[in-house]
This record gives C-alpha cells, sequence and structure tokens, in this order.
C-alpha cells in the first residue's frame, strides 16, 4: 500500500508544487498515512483542506477508500 500511496503523491505533486509547497510522505500506521507538507503549504491556512479533500480522497479514490491521512 506504501507504494500505491507514494504513487498516488507523484501525481499530485505538480499542482501542491504549483502553489509552491510539497508532500512528503512519513510513514504508514494501519490505514493511516502520516504526511509532511513543506514550504507555502507548511503555513498556508487551507493546508487541512488541501489534506483532507485534496490528497485524502485522491488516496481514498486510487488506493483504498479506508484510508485516511494526518499531517505529521
Amino acid at each position: 500500500m506504501e507504494e500505491k500511496i507514494k504513487a498516488v503523491l507523484e501525481e499530485i505533486r505538480p499542482a501542491i508544487q504549483g502553489h509552491g509547497g510539497d508532500v512528503e510522505f512519513v510513514s504508514l500506521e494501519g490505514k493511516t498515512a502520516k504526511l509532511h507538507l513543506v514550504g507555502h503549504c507548511g503555513s498556508c491556512p487551507y493546508a487541512m483542506m488541501t489534506l483532507k479533500n485534496g490528497i485524502e480522497a485522491a488516496l481514498r479514490e486510487k488506493v483504498d477508500p479506508e484510508i485516511t491521512v494526518e499531517r505529521v
């Protein structure tokens, strides 16, 4: 599952980088992907929206419908 998560992150990375940020995979604990937002995303007031409505939604669609993401 970890490799699938990383592949999805690579797909959406250009959109995140287009806003001056980036996302790093930290770990997978059960069905919780722990991610680190960097650059502008690290301090953006909309970071949690990006994490849940963007990244988590993509992972649920392409990896596992029960996966969740956590910001670390």
